[in-house]
């Protein structure tokens, strides 16, 4: 048996409401909100959030790593390799870009469900248009990860029964290399191509499974084509109760990242012995059957996409625009940072990417970052590796610092004294300075400090969780 053994996604922290966008762009908007990523995330950031989402649900490690987006931080170099680095995969776990377009985080899905070891699938999307556009308003931000392997690896929860596919060369959306920007054709013309594709690859779909279409309990199609997706529907004789939630309304529609977030989101709410149909149109159409097992019921899902959709802070629309370079503001009048040293990151691997210390084999002692010489008894190369990227933390005290250079000013700088030991300054993200609490719980994540000379500088910063404890304030402001 082959499928799905554990799988995450990711909605990035703010909210972009729909309706305050005509007012400033003059056209465009619309009702509802969509993900918007931060200034310090990008796809890969976004990808790796996922992906620890689903490795914390499950034992089992992958073998492989397949990273898709159509928004790559790097070209030429690749991107998987980051998301390697900060999840602390072993060396010989092989990780590879898929890219170029939507459809490749399809191909990518397919190719490890067809079999092989055991992988992890991830794919993330920053999608944005034009100001006032349709695709600035309708697209979203989100990071997907799916866990996929042989049931000799760990449990499944939903295995692949049956898959189709239809294939064809037509124009319908396309975005030439350096532009910022993807165009479309007119969408009638993609809804008469898209449909017959649809049919054959899920009537194919249904036939390698050995089922008719009222077996199908949920149904998710993913499409960057909305209309293409809506007359689909109505024509694969599913039940239109069982048709998932595309959440267009509330996260927008993330690209690579959709088909992911979406089966993700169906496994959160079915129940084992239940059929997912999975459809995505992409310059062709591909189905895949899963049926899900007694194992689902025992899976524990972190932050069930349900749950994130209704979390989350607003953001204005004129950040947002900064946020994308499509707006310039005044930026702190210090100067921009030099570019980060490769040799140097080579060298602190795993403190800069996947936020490990070191402790102190015979006093226990902690080391954010990690040293050579123990702070209690002097030991000398007596340490041990102290992975700290999923351990929590508590402010004790914060800094507002308003001088120091930041694509998106104010910096919040905060003292954390991490859960059973160590202390680090650390950077605070997905916060507004007003909010800032001593006593605040964080958490750790990935995240893009700048870019300098087209290399970008990951690292680690804390972002809230939960209500913290409000305490003695000692805060100071630069």
């Amino acid at each position: 048996m082959r499928g799905i053994i554990s799988h995450g996604a990711y909605l990035p922290h703010r909210r972009l409401d729909r309706s305050t966008i005509a007012a400033v762009a003059g056209t465009g908007g619309g009702k509802g909100t969509r993900t918007v990523a931060s200034y310090d995330e990008d796809t890969t950031t976004l990808g790796v959030e996922a992906a620890r989402r689903a490795l914390a649900a499950t034992d089992v490690r992958p073998e492989a790593l397949w990273f898709s987006t159509v928004e790559p931080a790097y070209v030429d170099k690749t991107n998987a390799t980051t998301v390697h680095a900060a999840l602390r995969l072993p060396a010989d776990v092989i990780a590879a870009d898929f890219g170029g377009a939507v459809r490749s985080a399809t191909a990518a899905l397919r190719s490890a469900l067809a079999g092989g070891p055991t992988t992890l699938v991830v794919s993330s999307g920053i999608r944005t248009g034009l100001p006032g556009s349709s695709d600035e308003a309708q697209g979203g931000d989100a990071g997907a990860a799916l866990l996929v392997g042989d049931d000799t690896a760990g449990p499944v929860l939903a295995e692949l029964i049956g898959s189709g596919t239809a294939t064809d060369e037509f124009l319908d959306r396309w975005r030439t290399p350096g532009d910022v920007r993807s165009k479309q054709w007119e969408e009638k013309f993609g809804e008469t191509k898209y449909l017959p594709l649809a049919k054959a690859a899920v009537a194919a779909a249904l036939a390698d499974a050995g089922i008719d279409a009222d077996r199908v309990d949920h149904l998710v199609v993913a499409s960057t084509h909305a209309r293409a997706a809506k007359a689909a529907v109505r024509k694969l004789g599913v039940d239109g109760a069982k048709v998932a939630d595309d959440l267009s309304s509330s996260v927008g529609n993330p690209g690579a990242a959709q088909l992911g977030m979406l089966l993700s989101a169906a496994l959160d709410a079915a129940s084992p012995g239940q059929v997912i149909l999975v459809l995505s149109l992409a310059d062709g159409a591909d189905a895949l059957v899963l049926r899900t097992t007694d194992a689902l019921a025992s899976h524990r899902t972190l932050a069930p996409v349900a749950d994130q959709v209704g979390a989350g802070a607003p953001v204005a629309y004129g950040k947002f625009l900064a946020w994308r370079g499509q707006l310039t503001p005044e930026p702190p009048r210090r100067p921009e940072p030099a570019r980060p040293s490769a040799s140097a990151a080579g060298r602190s691997e795993d403190w800069k990417f996947a936020f490990v210390g070191s402790r102190d084999r015979s006093s226990g002692a902690l080391h954010l970052p990690p040293r050579r010489v123990s702070r209690e008894g002097g030991a000398i190369d007596d340490m041990e590796p102290a992975p700290m990227a999923d351990v929590e933390g508590t402010i004790v005290t914060y800094t507002i610092d308003k001088l120091v250079y930041s694509p998106s000013p104010p910096v919040v700088f905060a003292m954390v004294d991490f859960d059973g030991g160590g202390r680090a300054p650390v950077e605070l993200t997905d916060i507004d300075p007003a909010d800032a609490r001593i006593g605040g719980r964080v958490a750790m994540t990935f995240r893009r400090l700048f870019t300098a000379d087209g290399i970008h500088n990951y690292f680690w910063k804390a972002r809230p969780v939960g209500d913290g404890v409000p305490a003695d304030d000692t805060t100071t402001e630069a």
